[in-house]
């Protein structure tokens, strides 16, 4: 067996290091010792790649209550209004506070520049650096994080499971290297992120692979939500190209979508036409690939100003054009891909879940903010709020003497750990994702998420083992995830938001009941 390296304790664990994880980092800060742990480096994270920007009622042509109507009806009527009211509300001093610590956001001469986004009545998109909005705001939490002498960091270290001791979370195991580390803390919360990397095509980071959403369901977590997956309608589709996001603000500056005939089609599906809600965008590309024969659609920016296009979108030009597209005059190759989790670990108003000294913050969490699906911008601003929530009630809800009583773990970790290939690993793991992507994907129906389940199945062996390595958690992590979501899209025998099934096309009967599993 690996070594143990036991005795590391501190008063507040925080497993992510994204905007929620960071933002709960620091208010938990003053009230004792705070541990950052991250899979990778710091700045690889959802947040790092999140481009279109964030969403709050700032502008003076704008007002919270239309931001919160905003919100519930791209949520398809599921968002909990009492967290959606929570979200708009508090979300104006989580923005003003990043620029009161640095955060640079674009501007129009001295006023904040607001884009318009799809599903929202108003301009109310702050965005920095054109299209760089989550490194902006990344950038200022790390610096921030850096200049508070509580808050340490460990990297490179994989959840492997919650510590968990008469029904209360007591910190977690981690791998660093081949070697498992317990962390005890008087408080945990995970802001891991979501599971775009369960599908074969998704515009997430390498480390979203569902690791918190799978610790916090094997630790007797409640999951809620898990059938809603938001996929992003407009990511680069070329031969070698990384599967890069195409920022939801380029339709909001009148880029038009084509078919492969060249032919724009929005309006034959939604009245609001490239300004529809994201998922029903992206199964109007889906219907006309399906109807064309075609891999893609386009995306059409080259009637826009030239020089106003690198402006704007500096990073995704810059990115594309080393794919040899130039977004200022080519039409842009676009495909589908799994973007956001709108389920997760279900929490209260406070980050805090059913498990004692467990919270969870950011898209690992299920706060009931999205509903159906998620409005373009709150994202980050989710992270922001609720990763202040929980760190605020975490740090007021435990003594720091209580992790002090916890008795060693080394006796509850396994002896023996799984034998598995890496070449068997990578083997499964491919075939899980193709497997998402095909039968759980934009369009579901009982036939293929029943095809789905059975061959899940095939690989249910991997779940009892044990592994000392990343790639074998993630798959494990991964595995448990694809499970999940297909059981809840099982369930939901209707459509509604993100969740779309071919053969229940209407709401059906029960449709506001949010689902719920947990082990």
């Amino acid at each position: 067996m690996d070594e143990i390296i036991e005795g590391i304790t501190t008063d507040f664990l925080v497993i992510g290091g994204g905007v929620a994880g960071l933002r709960a980092a620091i208010e938990l800060a003053s009230h004792g010792k705070v541990l950052v742990v991250t899979k990778d480096i710091p700045t690889e994270c959802s947040t790092e790649y999140a481009q279109g920007g964030v969403a709050a009622a700032l502008s003076d042509e704008d007002e919270v209550g239309i931001h919160f109507e905003d919100t519930l009806k791209a949520g398809g009527s599921l968002c909990r209004e009492d967290a959606v009211k929570v979200l708009v509300e508090e979300g104006a001093a989580r923005i003003i506070e990043l620029i009161e610590w640095g955060a640079e956001f674009d501007k129009d001469g001295t006023k904040l520049s607001f884009a318009l986004e799809a599903a929202h009545s108003k301009r109310r998109v702050l965005h920095a650096g054109g299209d760089s909005t989550g490194r902006e705001i990344k950038k200022v939490l790390i610096n921030k994080a850096k200049s508070i002498a509580n808050i340490q960091s460990l990297q490179f270290c994989a959840a492997v499971d919650l510590i968990v001791e008469d029904g209360k979370c007591k910190g977690a195991y981690v791998l660093e290297g081949s070697d498992i580390i317990a962390i005890y803390a008087a408080a945990t919360i995970l802001a891991t992120g979501g599971a775009g990397q369960v599908f074969s095509r998704t515009t997430n980071p390498a480390v979203a692979t569902g690791d918190g959403i799978a610790i916090a369901y094997r630790a007797g977590a409640i999951l809620e939500d898990m059938e809603f997956i938001q996929f992003h309608p407009t990511t680069l589709f070329a031969p070698a190209a990384p599967q890069f996001l195409l920022s939801e603000a380029m339709r909001g500056e009148e880029a038009i979508l084509r078919n492969i005939n060249k032919e724009p089609f929005m309006k034959n599906y939604h009245l609001d036409a490239e300004l529809a809600p994201r998922d029903i965008v992206s199964r109007a590309i889906v219907s006309e690939m399906v109807k064309t024969e075609s891999s893609h659609v386009y995306l059409d920016l080259a009637h826009l100003d030239a020089e106003f296009v690198k402006v704007r979108f500096p990073r995704i030009y810059a990115t594309c054009i080393q794919c040899d597209i130039d977004i200022t005059s080519d039409l842009i190759p676009v495909s589908p891909a799994a973007h956001y989790t709108i389920g997760g670990v279900k929490t209260d108003l406070n980050g805090a879940t059913n498990v004692e000294g467990l919270y969870a913050s950011g898209e690992v969490a299920c706060t009931g903010v999205h509903g159906a699906n998620r409005l373009a911008g709150n994202g980050l601003l989710e992270g922001l709020v609720y990763g202040y929530r929980s760190g605020s009630t975490a740090a007021m809800s435990i003594s720091s003497k209580q992790h002090a009583i916890c008795t060693s773990g080394a006796d509850r970790l396994p002896t023996s750990y799984a034998s598995l290939s890496l070449d068997k690993i990578k083997e499964i793991r491919s075939a899980l994702r193709r497997l998402t992507w095909e039968r759980v994907g934009i369009i579901r129906c009982g036939e293929s998420l029943s095809i789905a389940k059975e061959r899940l199945s095939e690989w249910e062996f991997v779940l009892g083992m044990n592994f000392n390595t990343r790639v074998g958690l993630e798959l494990k992590n991964m595995l448990t995830v694809a499970f999940i979501i297909t059981e809840a899209a099982l369930k939901r025998k209707g459509s509604v938001g993100a969740h779309y099934r071919s053969d229940f096309r209407e709401s059906g009967e029960d449709w506001q009941r949010h689902f719920v599993i947990s082990k």
